[in-house]
């Protein structure tokens, strides 16, 4: 089935501009969007997100309130529901593997409808901006039609991405949107910031860096973030990096260097700090089980037993 707005069939569109061109409501709804108050969300209710990460879970769900995702800059949000179950999954793509990425969205939350009730799939897409290489707006093309290509009904019906979550601050584009949390029980879907981006960031991170595809790292059914079995491989080399210019590293580590925000250079030097520190991945995930981690009773992430 195609991508529907408003109940109908969107037509094939060669450019976003296009697209908010033919329908103007979706250029209201991206101001309304982005125009909300930035949230900054309690960890002890969150479920982080990282780059090439998605996650799902229902209303019913003791663990998680918020999931939540943010440092994009030509990333893409993606915010998928379906309005009986309530269930919801959000993912954080980079245009990896965009075709393989999107089913594997609409199965985490199908999974945990029963879609042949009362309801609907409701898109959200946000991110990315007006850059200079057009990375955004061929990652908001692809995503588009690699949801045309679903055999289920899918509604869009928010849509703050490239030029609608774009603005020029002394000359140079950035995003507005850099993050997102949506509440689990209501569905509702806000601009945020988050100081907390665990369990287990560094190794994450090196996960993504080294090159690992997107991952599910959520099982709501026993309220459990599970990360990896992931390996790399050593590579000494890349010390190199820790070394130089923080504008170096921006060039070269960045689609968008001029957009990423303050932290990027420090995460990006912790990031390979722990690979160097973890030249080999075996002895992090032992017999080549995944890490689990589980809510405490003070609401943070401790590693399950």
């Amino acid at each position: 089935m195609p991508l529907l707005i408003q109940n109908r069939a969107l037509d094939r569109i060669t450019s976003t501009g296009e697209l908010f061109d033919r329908h103007p409501h979706l250029k209201e709804n991206a101001r309304t969007f982005r125009s909300q108050p930035l949230v900054d969300v309690d960890p002890k209710c969150l479920l982080y997100v990282q780059q090439r990460e998605f996650a799902a879970t229902t209303p019913a769900d003791k663990s998680v309130s918020v999931i939540g995702s943010g440092d994009a800059t030509t990333c893409h949000f993606v915010v998928l529901r379906h309005t009986g179950s309530g269930a919801v999954c959000l993912a954080h793509c980079d245009g990896s593997c965009t075709w393989s990425e999107i089913p594997l969205i609409v199965k985490a939350v199908t999974s945990l409808s029963n879609v042949s009730k009362e309801g609907r799939l409701e898109l959200l897409l946000a991110g990315g901006f007006n850059d200079e290489s057009k990375t955004s707006h061929k990652l908001s093309l692809n995503i588009l039609a690699a949801f045309q290509k679903q055999k289920e009904e899918i509604h869009l019906e928010t849509c703050c991405i490239t030029e609608m979550n774009d603005i020029v601050v002394d000359g140079n584009h950035s995003p507005v949107v850099y993050g997102i949390g949506v509440n689990v029980n209501t569905g509702d879907v806000f601009p945020s910031s988050f100081t907390h981006k665990g369990p287990a960031e560094e190794l994450r991170s090196a996960r993504t860096f080294t090159g690992g595809q997107m991952a599910d790292i959520y099982d709501s059914s026993q309220g459990l973030v599970k990360i990896g079995p992931c390996s790399w491989s050593p590579n000494l080399d890349i010390g190199f990096w820790l070394s130089q210019e923080d504008d170096t590293i921006l060039k070269y580590m960045s689609t968008s260097p001029l957009a990423e925000p303050p932290h990027f250079v420090q995460h990006m030097k912790t990031t390979i700090q722990f690979l160097l520190e973890h030249p080999s991945s075996d002895s992090l995930f032992p017999g080549g089980q995944p890490q689990l981690y589980h809510r405490s009773e003070r609401g943070d992430w401790e590693r399950a037993a």
